[in-house]
């Protein structure tokens, strides 16, 4: 079965004005749901017949919301990227075309196997939480930054969207002490600005933050950054943009299976630019061929 939910509220509401353009489009045996809330986004997704070619008009943080019911149900996840910042869409090669031409491929083009990333916190208070990602897990500064970015200034999407909560969030600086073992080894210990997890090459709307990073490939990449002052991060900024950063001393970027991150005071997290909360524990891990998705070339 095919099926495509659109999501009304992408890219701050303004892509409910290509519903119709999309709908007419359709062929007579693909069914139209636009979903008012992620809530009944999922029990659509749940009642899908399992395997299901599922195509998500939004952007990342619509994907992200949708995870746990693609993966549970084991859908075949089509894309037409209409978020504000569409990192997955990059990462899958669909940045360069128009929304027919990327609703026609999601539904007719063969998906193949992605990779997952699964974050399992725990908060303040010692509860437990799991995550799935599709791009990115933000601790720090960056999941700080993705918590402004949402109360952003709607005329703002994308990269402007996220410079704008950047220096907002620069004028209050901080660092945090963490301690992170990887694939077993001890990689870190002291401050930073922020640990990120990325399962593609750019967050934050385009930013080429781990250019080595493939979604296929069994891998997820720490980018660790800081410790930094505040001169020294609007310096690092430019240099995060051109993806000139990889050679900054305080700069660090690996590829890995498994990270654990234990901080001292409450850690800032983000996935997929979706704030999750405050956390004092993170463990996250690959899941390799965890999603069926339709990419492009």
């Amino acid at each position: 079965m095919r099926a495509v939910l659109f999501n009304p509220s992408a890219r701050a509401g303004r892509a409910a004005a290509l519903l119709p353009a999309l709908r007419s489009a359709l062929p007579a045996d693909v069914a139209l749901h636009v979903p008012d809330s992620a809530e009944a986004a999922l029990a659509l997704l749940q009642a899908l017949p399992r395997g299901s070619r599922v195509v998500a008009v939004g952007g990342d943080g619509t994907l992200h919301r949708w995870l746990p019911a693609l993966i549970e149900r084991d859908h075949e996840l089509g894309l037409v990227p209409l978020g504000s910042g569409n990192d997955v869409a990059r990462a899958l090669g669909l940045d360069h075309d128009t929304p027919l031409a990327w609703l026609s491929h999601a539904l007719n083009a063969p998906a193949g196997f992605i990779d997952l990333g699964l974050a399992l916190w725990h908060d303040d208070q010692g509860r437990a939480h799991e995550s799935h990602f599709i791009s990115s897990l933000s601790a720090g500064f960056d999941a700080a930054v993705a918590r402004r970015a949402l109360d952003g200034p709607a005329r703002l999407r994308g990269l402007p969207r996220y410079l704008w909560a950047t220096l907002r969030e620069l004028a209050a600086l901080r660092t945090w002490a963490l301690d992170i073992t990887m694939d077993g080894e001890h990689l870190h210990s002291g401050p930073a600005l922020f640990a990120a997890s990325l399962n593609t090459p750019t967050f934050g709307g385009g930013m080429p933050a781990t250019p080595g990073a493939r979604t296929h490939d069994g891998l997820l990449n720490l980018l660790l950054a800081g410790p930094f002052t505040r001169g020294g991060a609007l310096l690092m900024l430019p240099r995060l943009l051109r993806g000139s950063h990889l050679g900054h001393p305080r700069i660090r970027t690996q590829a890995f299976e498994a990270l654990l991150i234990l901080a001292r005071g409450d850690l800032p997290l983000a996935a997929d630019g979706e704030w999750l909360g405050l956390a004092r524990s993170v463990q996250v891990v690959v899941r390799p061929s965890a999603l069926r998705v339709v990419r492009k070339g």
